[in-house]
């Protein structure tokens, strides 16, 4: 498959409301091949080879390239609609082959659903940022009351229903950006991850949006690889933390597939330690469990032969950041083996992030390996074995950075970016606009507001193919004045009081004792399943001049006041929580304050459980403000400015690199309803809908008892007159029980 060049990048990820403002964006087409995915009337599964194309907001899908073959008729057509949820599902196995999958569903009918598969990561996530940006279009649209009056609702796409006729319009089309190679790279995996052209990266932060407390230390550099220590040891005493860190010229998704491939010779080019490693169990597109053995004789003076068992859990960041999560485990498909000692490997993670370089030419990714140890026996390397430490496993799990480095550098054809071409063709059946009319009226009824391919019941082969065919960025700038930053700070949070909170009225008492949550509010750090104030400085925003220089300041002291918490469980999801009438929002006390925000997480577990934060106004809110036209505003809006910043600071690191401290736009990353009535806007985030965001919760809940974790609520501010951001809410939640939880309601 083929991929997008220079400006698939830069078109890609552009500002969701730039692009949609701009009138060549929907000149632009994305195409290439990709397996559907899906399940007939009999229940067979099914995946067929298939041309897609993306252009704005319309969708065609083809049985052949239409611009080898111009006389190909389209088999699916529709449009993408605001509602439209793109989640990763991670690896799938298609033809004994391994495939990188993504679902579309209509978050208000999730009836209208499907899947396509991609031969790498890379495209998968190319193909990904296209349907966020038609997405993103299609908000625009609804914003602007432009063309969105002309689309039926009830004519959605839908992968699983019957395909309608159609009718042909042709539009002119000014470029093409083919996504992929071609079908023989789905049809036949082979080992060629690399690209033929060069990419422009855009730049984003080099550091999360919450202080981390970790320090590390540089103890050595073998190779050009610096390996670094944590500068003092985790609270427990038990454990301690390497860290390897290098440069590798390759872009992110082609130095995951490499470190997440399982294929023996090229694991043998790169990896010292586990470089034969067999599949037991794949659990789903981002979790598997992996046996390997290994022959000790370079790294120690053992004569036996070792083998082990591990699982593994990875996932990609909204940044692009991808972090492979690695644990012992045990598995009933492979006991202990005669003739080999099953040992226990440590505890580890790779992050594989983009290179912030403003001028570069190629790809670059900074790979990181962190890894568990004893701190016993790392001090016994370091005091008694520093010459031989090249001989411990350890070393040779640090080494693996190394190993890639220089697989990479003798392999100058993979460390290009995934393959891109753009093409001028004038090729492409679009949905018709106001300057051009349908030719006939019944197919008004035809044009789709959701992704979804409309497939039949049967077979998506088993109909024919008769039908009518339709027609450079800004050098970030690091370590501000920490003293300029504090006075910017508590500008900005006086602004944004002034700003958000219509100040003609005299501010209403607030009284906290006359509030009451379930969770209860902790009187210091000590105190156990509770919730306090996170400590200072704590997160950063982005700043007044963040559009020129993307600096960010300290975030300073909320808007919005916490009211309370309520931990609750029930057997079903939980909603609505504002309607209930022992609730605060339904309280005397609650009913008599100007606006409260209430967010409910909804954590996906038997049974399931609920978070719900309550935070409280003492002016009513200004309406012309962006926290205004947020709580007035449409689902669409709500969802591409609601931001959530997490920060576990304390507990077990794994958990913590795997949560990270960067912030996340909720509402592109799981679904989020909204419930505006009266004084209050409830937003309820699910965070079940997304297979990501399922596992990461599911590792979370595995440490709650030993876990603090802070959050903080936000709007994104996109416009100049939006900034400086500030927090509406913080919260610190601190060893929360699970049995502790209240039956609900």
């Amino acid at each position: 498959m083929s991929s997008g060049s220079q400006a698939s990048d830069d078109h890609v990820s552009k500002d969701a409301a730039a692009a949609a403002a701009s009138p060549s964006d929907r000149e632009l087409q994305y195409s290439g091949w990709v397996y559907h995915l899906g399940v007939n009337s009999i229940g067979h599964e099914y995946f067929h080879l298939r041309f897609l194309c993306l252009r704005g907001n319309w969708v065609v899908m083809y049985k052949r390239d239409p611009h080898d073959d111009p006389g190909t008729r389209p088999i699916r057509k529709g449009f993408v609609s605001h509602s439209l949820m793109v989640e990763e599902l991670g690896r799938k196995e298609i033809n004994s082959g391994e495939f990188y999958a993504i679902r579309f569903y209509n978050r208000l009918d999730e009836t209208k659903k499907g899947e396509i598969a991609c031969a790498t990561a890379g495209e998968a996530r190319k193909w990904m940022e296209a349907f966020d940006q038609a997405k993103q279009l299609a908000a625009n649209d609804i914003l602007n009351a432009s063309n969105w009056h002309k689309l039926s609702a009830d004519s959605e796409l839908n992968f699983e229903g019957h395909r309608p006729r159609m009718r042909r319009y042709a539009r002119d089309l000014k470029r093409l950006i083919r996504i992929g190679k071609g079908p023989e790279m789905l049809l036949q995996k082979t080992s060629e991850l690399g690209s033929r052209l060069k990419t422009d990266r855009y730049l984003e932060g080099e550091v999360g949006d919450a202080m981390e407390a970790h320090e590390w230390r540089c103890i050595r550099t073998i190779n050009g690889i610096r390996i670094f220590e944590e500068a003092t040891s985790l609270k427990s005493g038990k454990d301690f933390l390497l860290k390897s860190v290098g440069v590798i010229d390759a872009n992110v998704d082609t130095v995951f597939e490499v470190v997440l491939s399982l294929d023996r010779h090229k694991r043998h080019e790169w990896d010292m330690l586990t470089g034969d490693l067999e599949l037991l169990e794949s659990v789903d597109g981002h979790y598997d469990v992996v046996y390997g053995i290994y022959d000790p004789k370079h790294l120690t003076w053992s004569s036996s032969r070792k083998d082990f068992v591990f699982s593994r859990q990875w996932f990609r960041g909204q940044d692009g950041e991808y972090t492979i999560l690695q644990f012992p485990a045990v598995h009933k498909k492979q006991p202990p083996r005669p003739g080999y000692e099953r040992i226990k490997v440590n505890p580890s993670i790779w992050e594989i992030s983009r290179l912030k370089t403003a001028y570069s030419a190629t790809s670059k990714c900074l790979v990181t390996r962190i890894l568990e140890i004893h701190s016993t026996i790392w001090d016994r390397l370091k005091k008694r074995y520093t010459t031989n430490f090249e001989k411990t496993i350890p070393y040779a799990l640090l080494c693996q950075v190394g190993g890639l480095r220089e697989y990479f550098a003798a392999n100058p054809s993979l460390a290009l970016d995934s393959p891109s071409t753009v093409e001028h063709s004038n090729i492409f059946y679009a949905a018709p606009t106001a300057s051009l009319e349908p030719e006939n009226s019944e197919l008004n009824d035809e044009f789709h507001d959701a992704i979804a391919f409309d497939g039949s019941l049967g077979d998506e082969d088993s109909d024919s193919d008769d039908e009518e065919p339709p027609k450079a960025g800004k050098v970030k700038l690091k370590n501000v004045s920490w003293a300029i930053a504090s006075l910017a700070l508590k500008k900005s949070a006086a602004t944004g009081e002034n700003n958000e909170l219509d100040t003609t009225y005299p501010p209403a008492t607030i009284n906290p004792s006359q509030f009451h949550g379930s969770l209860h509010q902790g009187k210091g750090e000590s105190d156990t399943n509770c919730w306090t104030k996170p400590s200072e400085p704590g997160f950063m925003i982005r700043g007044r001049t963040y559009l020129k220089d993307c600096s960010k300041v300290p975030g300073g002291d909320p808007l919005l006041k916490l009211l309370a918490v309520d931990w609750l469980s029930a057997e079903t999801c939980m909603d609505k929580i504002a309607h209930h009438p022992n609730r605060l929002v339904q309280s005397e006390s609650g009913k008599k304050l100007p606006f409260i925000l209430v967010i409910n997480l909804e954590i996906p577990a038997k049974p399931y459980y609920s978070l719900v934060l309550y935070y409280g106004a003492d002016r009513p809110i200004n309406k012309q403000s962006l926290l205004g036209r947020f709580i007035e505003g449409s689902d669409v809006f709500r969802d591409s400015r609601f931001k959530l910043i997490p920060s576990i600071v304390e507990g077990y690191w794994m958990v913590k690199r795997a949560v990270g401290t960067k912030a996340c736009l909720l509402g592109k990353a799981v679904t989020c309803r909204y419930l505006r009535e009266d004084n209050f806007l409830e937003i309820d985030v699910d965070i079940g809908s997304s297979s990501v965001a399922r596992h990461i919760i599911g590792l979370v809940l595995g440490y709650t008892t030993g876990i603090a974790v802070d959050l903080a609520i936000l709007i994104e501010a996109k416009e100049e007159n939006e900034l400086p951001e500030y927090i509406l809410g913080t919260v610190r939640l601190n060893r929360l029980r699970l049995d502790s939880a209240v039956p609900y309601p």
